[in-house]
């Protein structure tokens, strides 16, 4: 079973994402932080990244660019996911290596469809 890491400060948002992304048929864990993030993906790189940007400790974009350096970082989708919905932000992601954005707040239906456009859902 394809794994997901769900990454955002929001318990809230870690929890309504859980719920979705398991009901693609996903095995999910949970990170408040990039630091923590890249702890997981040490031990266990999943298949799937659902990341915020803003939160504290190590943000979304400097976790990305960090994973994308690390030994199997390449191979993850990376999905941004976020209330940064600015053009310039849109375009650093992508650039750092995301691979596709969803803005908050979101729904099963826009998580539906971005993992399937990103290759995740068949």
């Amino acid at each position: 079973m394809k794994t997901c890491l769900v990454v955002d400060d929001s318990r809230v948002i870690r929890k309504v994402a859980r719920r979705i992304i398991e009901d693609f048929g996903f095995d999910t864990a949970e990170a408040a932080d990039g630091m923590e993030a890249l702890a997981w993906c040490r031990t266990a790189m999943p298949e799937a990244i659902l990341l915020d940007w803003n939160m504290p400790v190590m943000n979304g974009i400097d976790f990305l660019r960090q994973l994308r350096r690390e030994p199997g970082g390449d191979t993850p989708v990376v999905l941004f996911c976020t209330v940064e919905n600015d053009l310039a932000h849109i375009t650093e992601a992508l650039e750092s290596g995301a691979d596709e954005y969803i803005m908050k707040p979101f729904d099963s239906d826009i998580m539906a469809a971005k993992f399937a456009e990103a290759g995740l859902l068949s």
